[in-house]
C-alpha cells in the first residue's frame, strides 16, 4: 500500500496530539466471536484459543482529549480504540504493518464498505506476483482480504491507501503482518462498522 505522504514521524508528537490512556477494563466480549450471518456470508466462529485473550475486544476506560467518534490506532500495542463518552473506548485487538511498512499520522475515515472488493496496488503486485490474477478486484467473500467491513482512510490528498478492515486471518492478530492497513478480527470490524462514522477523525500512532 502507498504511503501516506503527509506523516507525523514523531511518535510523541502524535501521543500528545491524542492524549490519552488507557485503564482498566470493564468488559470483555470475548463471546462475541461465534459465527455471524451477515448479507449472503456466515462468518465463521473464532476457535478457543486462537486469539490470546488480551486481544480480545474489550470496553475499558480510557482518558483521552479526542472527542467521542474519535480512532486511535496503538500499532505498538496492537490496539484500536473507538472513542466513547464518560472516559471510556471500545478497544480491539489489530495487526499491524510489518517491517518497512509502519506509519503513524491523523487521516478521516473517507468512504466505508460492506463485503468490499480488494485491488491491490500495482506495487504490491511486483513484489508478489501472485497478486495479478486480482488486479482489477477480487469479489467479496470470506477469503478476501478485506474481510467483512473496510473503513477507508483519506487526508487532504485523498486516498491514502490505506483501511482499517477485517481479514479471514484472524490468527495474525497481535503480529505486525499487513503492509501498513490495520487488521481486525471480521467480528470486530463489524461492530466498529456500525459505530464509526464517515468523516470521523484516524489517530494512528
Amino acid at each position: 500500500m502507498p504511503k501516506m505522504r503527509v506523516l507525523l514521524g514523531a511518535g510523541l508528537a502524535l501521543a500528545m496530539l491524542a492524549g490519552c490512556t488507557s485503564g482498566s477494563t470493564l468488559r470483555t466480549y470475548s463471546m462475541s466471536y461465534l459465527p455471524v450471518k451477515d448479507a449472503s456470508y456466515t462468518v465463521p466462529r473464532i476457535p478457543p484459543g486462537k486469539v490470546a485473550k488480551k486481544y480480545h475486544r474489550a470496553l475499558v476506560r480510557y482518558d483521552t482529549a479526542e472527542k467521542p467518534g474519535t480512532i486511535v490506532v496503538d500499532t505498538k500495542a496492537k490496539y484500536l480504540y473507538f472513542v466513547m463518552d464518560g472516559g471510556k473506548a471500545m478497544r480491539y485487538g489489530i495487526g499491524v504493518g510489518r517491517e518497512g511498512f509502519t506509519w503513524s499520522g491523523v487521516a478521516r475515515i473517507g468512504a466505508k464498505r460492506k463485503w468490499p472488493t480488494w485491488t491491490p496496488p500495482p506495487e504490491m503486485i511486483k513484489r508478489d506476483p501472485r497478486t495479478a490474477k486480482w488486479r482489477n478486484g477480487q469479489p467479496p467473500g470470506l477469503s478476501n482480504p478485506l474481510g467483512a467491513r473496510a473503513l477507508y482512510l483519506h487526508n487532504k490528498r485523498g486516498d491514502t491507501g490505506y483501511r482499517l478492515h477485517g481479514s479471514p486471518e484472524y490468527w495474525s492478530i497481535g503480529g505486525n503482518v499487513s503492509s501498513g492497513c490495520i487488521r481486525m478480527i471480521n467480528q470486530d470490524v463489524i461492530d466498529l462498522y456500525e459505530r464509526a462514522e464517515v468523516g470521523a477523525k484516524v489517530i494512528v500512532l
